[in-house]
């Protein structure tokens, strides 16, 4: 489905994300214009010398260019003899990009502006799950406020990605998951984003953009394979691999938490037994509470309403039935991640989610895990990492998805001169 008739979905990753040996694969004028939001400052004659070029043929392009405002002329740069060359200028603030995450109990949004700088941020806790109209009424709400936080926002928006607490179909992006949030009965209606804003709506899962975002702007910056694993309501992971990511035949690829790690007589929500999102994450979090009640009646966790900000406090402060938790729940997250680490052998590990105390607590239980149980090759190059973009993580990360998504439609910043045009007219 084209992004431009609702919601999108992007398969393929741009300038940066993904290697450009070819530049012939793409309009010319497009190769220029991401040369520059590569480089950020460059000369017409590197310009030339990169992609191949006559210096006059850049001329005409850049010319063009100029007068979208996605390029400045910032002044002379530095001769190598002869005159000096005037240096180009990527406009990161020209334009902004929205990031929607959707978790099970909440709902962010970040503004970012073309460099990937976070412009704006805003978050509320929400039943996401039971209340699928109150949710996107609260989407609206926060796009809103974040744009008017700057200059004329609304004017200046290019896109929005959106993460979704389910798993995406590349062939039905406006699907979402009975299983998991049954309440939204099978439909996302994303659509009416694209309605309200005019602008190009992507949607991802939010493990894979929470992977999107580590590896091109947090954690997993200088490694092209990595597995981030989010830990919250439930429990998700994205992949990374050659620069990409990994998401299926079918979209699901990366739910970690439906492995099955043994005997239980629990219910999963997907109608097994014995998955692991029926023990880790804040979900089995809350039955373990009611079970250990009993032998911890003076901690805080039995007096209140709890959720995973008062777990993180809890541990925080010592208390005994949150550490008890928490060392159950390393225990099976060592085993589950070590258990990738030998299947999918990544570079890198990230530890993500809304639970800061528990991935600190939980890097020395993996690599320890990894060490005792992992395939010998594997363990000199596996590096386990928390997250360096914390909760915002995956709102970034479906910023970055619609950031890809509009740069790979070819000729997009001809929208400026055509708007323009028929204003003029």
């Amino acid at each position: 489905m084209s992004p431009l008739s609702g919601v999108g979905y992007r398969q393929t990753n741009f300038m940066g994300l993904r290697k450009v040996d070819r530049w012939e694969a793409r309009p010319l004028a497009d190769s220029v214009l991401h040369l520059i939001w590569r480089k950020k400052q460059i000369s017409r004659a590197e310009i030339a010398r990169q992609i191949g070029l006559s210096r006059s043929t850049v001329t005409e392009v850049v010319k063009d260019l100029l007068n979208t405002g996605y390029v400045k002329e910032v002044g002379a740069g530095v001769s190598s003899g002869g005159r000096k060359p005037i240096v180009l200028e990527f406009q990161n603030d020209h334009k902004l990009i929205l990031g929607i995450d959707i978790g099970a109990t909440h709902v962010s949004a970040s503004l970012m502006d073309l460099g990937g700088n976070l412009v704006a941020f805003e978050k509320r806790s929400y039943s996401v799950r039971s209340d699928p109209e109150g949710t996107r009424s609260l989407v609206f709400q926060l796009c809103d406020e974040c744009l008017d936080k700057v200059v004329d926002g609304p004017q200046r928006l290019l896109s929005i990605g959106v993460a979704l607490p389910s798993p995406v179909d590349p062939d039905h992006p406006e699907w979402v998951s009975e299983v998991v949030i049954p309440a939204w009965r099978g439909k996302n209606e994303l659509d009416i984003l694209h309605s309200h804003y005019g602008v190009p709506v992507y949607v991802d899962n939010d493990a894979n953009l929470g992977a999107l975002a580590e590896y091109r702007w947090g954690a997993g910056r200088g490694v092209e394979d990595l597995t981030y694993v989010k830990i919250g309501y439930g429990l998700g992971a994205g992949f990374v691999f050659n620069g990409e990511i990994y998401r299926g035949a079918t979209g699901i690829a990366g739910e970690m938490g439906h492995i099955t790690v043994g005997e239980s007589d629990t219910v999963c929500e997907c109608g097994l037994k014995g998955c692991l999102t029926t023990l880790v994450g804040g979900k089995a979090m809350m039955t373990r509470i009611a079970e250990l009640s009993g032998l911890y009646p003076d901690s805080p966790l039995t007096k209140s309403t709890t959720d995973l900000e008062a777990i993180e406090v809890a541990v925080h402060g010592n208390d005994e039935l949150a550490l008890q938790l928490y060392r159950e729940t390393t225990e099976y997250l060592s085993t589950a991640i070590t258990g990738w680490i030998n299947m999918m052998n990544p570079s890198r590990v990230i530890l993500g989610g809304a639970m800061k105390e528990l991935q600190n607590r939980l890097l020395e239980p993996v690599q320890e895990k990894i060490k005792a149980c992992s395939i010998v090759g594997s363990v000199p190059i596996t590096d386990v990492r928390t997250s360096e973009l914390g909760h915002q993580a995956e709102s970034i990360g479906a910023a970055t998805l619609a950031l890809e998504g509009v740069f790979s439609e070819p000729g997009f910043y001809r929208r400026e001169l055509e708007t323009l045009q028929e204003s003029n007219v």
